[in-house]
């Protein structure tokens, strides 16, 4: 359905994964999270799929987690909710095939995140990434300090957790948070065409290589998870 909170198109061996609550800037509930890591899990068994791109409608790809859900969860502790949260992220780390972010406007907090955990990110010019939970007295939990350690060493993690600042596409590419920015009447276009030519390529090839990268730092992601559900 249209207007369904998660859309999913697959086609040519690409599944599209959307975003569809564009009149709030597509923020993550609880509804909309069990939609989203449900229609992953259907596609991490589907062998017509080898790539999947994930995006949002509207002005941005997602403002982040609802607040409004954060100490509104009957019949779970707040470690509880935490803790399922952060079974979603292994999820995601674990997804067997390359997910492909298509960036714009908004990317916060724990979807930003999430991102970061993915494959490849593209940014549309309007993109603006941010971590902004030190600003509501709370810490990220989804693994994301240890991904922008990965990429950026101490210095980045650091400036970007405790600052809550918010970084634009062309700073993102220089910190390499993304691997290219491009108009955003184009994002769309360059994303699928991105993923259409990786789906070319030899799906065991493709495999082993993620499998020999992920190696390389799966220990301190997942180890940092523990920490995050502790200290949140």
């Amino acid at each position: 359905m249209d207007d369904d909170a998660v859309l999913l198109e697959v086609k040519g061996g690409v599944a599209v994964v959307s975003l569809n609550r564009p009149h709030d800037h597509n923020t993550m509930g609880d509804a909309v999270d069990a939609l989203f890591f449900r229609y992953l899990d259907l596609l991490r068994t589907d062998r017509d799929v080898r790539v999947v791109v994930w995006r949002g409608n509207g002005p941005s790809f997602s403002s982040g987690r609802d607040l409004g859900e954060l100490h509104d969860h009957p019949g779970a502790s707040d470690f509880e909710f935490i803790e399922r949260n952060q079974w979603q992220t292994r999820l995601l780390y674990d997804f067997p095939l390359p997910i492909i972010c298509a960036l714009k406007g908004w990317v916060l907090g724990i979807q930003l995140e999430r991102a970061l955990l993915c494959d490849m990110r593209v940014a549309a010019e309007s993109a603006a990434l941010a971590l902004p939970a030190v600003d509501h007295g709370v810490i990220p939990d989804s693994a994301g300090v240890a991904k922008l350690f990965e990429i950026g060493g101490s210095a980045l993690a650091l400036d970007l957790a405790l600052t809550g600042r918010r970084v634009g596409a062309e700073e993102a590419f220089q910190l390499g948070l993304v691997t290219q920015v491009v108009p955003d009447e184009e994002l769309d276009e360059v994303v699928l065409g991105l993923a259409e030519s990786i789906a070319e390529r030899p799906p065991l090839a493709v495999r082993l290589i993620r499998d020999q990268v992920q190696a390389l730092a799966s220990a301190d992601v997942r180890a940092t998870l523990q920490r995050e559900l502790l200290g949140q």
